[in-house]
């Protein structure tokens, strides 16, 4: 078993921003008090290669995010401050998931502290992303013959809308995104299996239509790695979300995810994505409980 982590995970926000940047921290050193530094291989990323960012984002993007170049607009629909370290951090975390995703496609399982950056566009960022880490790393899967078909399952309760937009013309990627219909973002992308839950779902609906949902994905994209955005703001504690799991009810969705990874004899690499509870213990508790259930059924 395969964790990412970087202390740039971490960055410096202004107090009061609504991103619990600190839940990295705390994920960290819950993991290492747990007893994952004996038990896991730990790998923390360099930034990651230009040639993996441009084979999917705009190259005239990607210079004006490196250089600083982003309109105002643009800056605000990212959700945060220009900076070279917050530059530094995004492509760091890129780099996280594509090694994740590359040990997932030996079969094994793999998680990144941070990523699930679902909501970046091919030339544009949004919802605190700025690059695309799922399709990064899956198109690099493609590119370099590591897999022939990627299933992206994404459970965050916001859709994955720039995930979707992205992989709509790269063969080889089908997305799946399961959601609150009335979350933003309000204009949403078509993904290849879309999933819009009424406000106020909780366990027994939710675990019914992942079911539904995941027997129908594994079957149309037959895949040979998965890589899984699992947010934890499908919480009923989430203060941006509207869907209302319980902290059980979100650990056996994940457990149904891997199962059925499991089941179909594939990898899988995961990418924490969103949180927004108030109490950021509930964020690091359903967090680790994602590691815990990866650990109990891979070793």
């Amino acid at each position: 078993m395969t964790i990412a982590h970087h202390p740039l995970y971490a960055h410096k926000l202004p107090e009061g921003h609504r991103f619990p940047m600190e839940k990295y921290d705390l994920l960290e050193g819950q993991l290492k008090r747990e007893g994952y530094d004996d038990h896991c291989h730990w790998v923390c990323p360099t930034p990651v290669a230009d040639e993996d960012i441009l084979r999917v984002h705009d190259v005239q993007y990607v210079h004006r995010l490196s250089q600083g170049n982003l309109t105002r607009k643009e800056e605000r629909a990212s959700g945060f401050k220009w900076s070279e370290m917050l530059i530094l951090r995004e492509k760091t975390i890129m780099e996280g998931t594509r090694l994740c995703a590359i040990e997932a496609a030996q079969r094994g399982v793999a998680l990144n502290i941070a990523g699930g950056t679902h909501h970046a566009f091919r030339n544009r960022p949004e919802g605190f992303c700025l690059l695309n880490d799922l399709v990064i790393s899956a198109a690099h899967l493609l590119h370099s013959n590591l897999s022939k078909q990627v299933l992206i399952v994404d459970l965050d309760v916001h859709q994955g809308n720039g995930t979707a937009a992205m992989s709509s013309d790269l063969h080889g990627i089908y997305t799946l995104s399961m959601h609150g219909e009335e979350n933003y973002p309000f204009r949403k992308e078509q993904s290849d299996l879309d999933i819009g839950l009424p406000t106020g779902t909780s366990d027994h609906g939710y675990l019914t239509a992942l079911d539904q949902a995941l027997a129908q994905a594994f079957s149309e994209a037959r895949p040979d790695v998965v890589l899984y955005q699992c947010g934890v703001d499908v919480l009923a504690t989430d203060k941006l979300g509207k869907l209302a799991l319980s902290p059980e009810g979100c650990a056996e969705r994940d457990r149904r995810v891997f199962t059925a990874c499991r089941q179909h004899n594939v990898g899988v690499a995961c990418s924490m994505g969103g949180g927004y509870s108030p109490a950021i213990n509930d964020i690091v508790s359903a967090h680790m409980t994602t590691f815990n259930l990866a650990r109990e059924l891979w070793t």
